[in-house]
């Protein structure tokens, strides 16, 4: 799409692959939504939309879209063919939950919610406590050490994993963090090629192995969600492949990620969540530092904001790190803390359609965790100033050492 002639283009400060922006992206948002509710940014070539009331009005706007080949050839909206040597990624992604539109994911989201119910996530509760009360032992056993990779990492991956039926003595098990932060590479802004690469071969070997476990769970079906998704015939096995996929890649990252990046806040601030208040704390953690802090969407048909039409075929990025902290919905306070905020519709997890369907898994996850760690570890204290990541989209860090 050519770049629009008559766009505000005051988005300086937006600077996804800075370092420093990456550290602390926060001031940026901030001027931008006091400059303006849209913004032109030529070097990524979308369109920001830093406000709380756009973001959410957007993400339930059936004029934008995470795809547009439902409705539109490559051609017709404007866009080059995605690389052929990328398409067992495409594959892959596409056939989720996450990247399909219309009827495709009625149909999808629809026969994948008779399977991951309310009672799934309930009856998963004591799992989660076991496993994560394990994990915090281990952790102060050892006097300390990463949390990220001794707890916050292996908690969730080993609940998909249960979730899924993936035996302990597969071998695979171990690797679903490594094929889930190499796909996960390819939603970050202009992956390298290498990073493709790695994605494509990560997809290849996931899908590889998922294919192989539904063959296993045909012969002999378990308690577990597999089986339960072939009790839906009208599945097709790749949609089986790409929604289980979705559920590890989406299903963890947003509990790795609040748990280090909330962590690292309290630690740093010196304060900690009460337990009887422990929900509500959970939400504003996923507030105040969004792990995922962009949310990409096509423009289907033309949308108008602020008395600018963004035309069909532009791509918005959707600032929901921006949008979890704007004063006009949050108040005076917005870029506080507040574990006691007890009004919190942030909208870290998405809105309308596209609403995180892990939602309740996450939840779960990371107030057993930090229940676990407040209660079993109530001195915890960081080593060393954890060094961020150098992605932007998805927000964490590399480790965060600590002692117990």
């Amino acid at each position: 799409m050519d770049a629009p002639t008559d766009a505000p283009t005051d988005a300086p400060a937006y600077a996804p692959w800075s370092p420093e922006f990456v550290a602390d992206p926060y001031p940026a948002y901030a001027a931008l939504r006091a400059a303006g509710r849209a913004h032109w940014h030529e070097p990524t070539r979308q369109w920001l939309v830093p406000r709380h009331e756009d973001v959410s009005a957007l993400l339930r706007d059936r004029r934008l879209g995470r795809t547009y080949t439902h409705r539109f050839t490559h051609e017709e909206f404007g866009r080059e063919a995605p690389d052929p040597a990328h398409e067992p990624f495409h594959t892959l992604n596409d056939h989720g939950l996450l990247d399909l539109e219309g009827a495709d994911h009625a149909r999808i989201r629809r026969l994948v919610s008779k399977a991951f119910t309310p009672r799934t996530v309930e009856n998963l509760a004591p799992t989660v406590r076991r496993l994560a009360a394990g994990l915090v032992d281990d952790l102060v056993a050892a006097g300390g050490g990463d949390l990220q990779t001794l707890v916050a990492e292996p908690l969730p991956v080993a609940v998909i994993a249960e979730m899924l039926g993936i035996p302990e003595e597969d071998e695979e098990r171990g690797r679903l963090r490594p094929w889930s932060a190499a796909i996960c590479g390819m939603f970050e802004l202009n992956p390298s090629e290498e990073t493709a690469r790695r994605a494509v071969e990560a997809s290849i070997e996931f899908s590889d192995y998922l294919r192989e476990l539904i063959a296993r769970r045909r012969r002999a079906p378990g308690e577990d969600l597999i089986t339960a998704l072939l009790a839906v015939p009208e599945l097709t096995e790749q949609e089986m492949i790409s929604t289980c996929v979705l559920l590890l890649n989406a299903g963890h990252e947003a509990t790795v990620n609040t748990t280090v990046n909330g962590w690292r806040i309290l630690l740093q601030e010196g304060v900690r969540p009460r337990l009887e208040n422990l929900s509500t704390a959970v939400e504003e953690l996923l507030r105040y530092d969004t792990p995922l802090q962009m949310f990409e969407r096509w423009v289907l048909d033309d949308v108008e904001l602020d008395g600018l039409t963004i035309p069909r075929g532009s791509e918005v990025a959707l600032l929901l790190g921006s949008a979890n902290r704007d004063p006009s919905r949050f108040g005076p306070t917005a870029a506080t803390l507040d574990l006691t905020r007890p009004d919190n519709p942030h909208v870290t997890f998405g809105a309308g359609i596209h609403y995180c369907l892990g939602a309740p898994l996450a939840r779960l996850e990371l107030t057993t965790l930090f229940d676990e760690l407040l209660r079993r570890a109530p001195d915890m204290r960081l080593v060393a100033d954890p060094v961020r990541k150098p992605g932007y989209v998805i927000r964490g860090f590399e480790e965060l050492v600590v002692e117990v």
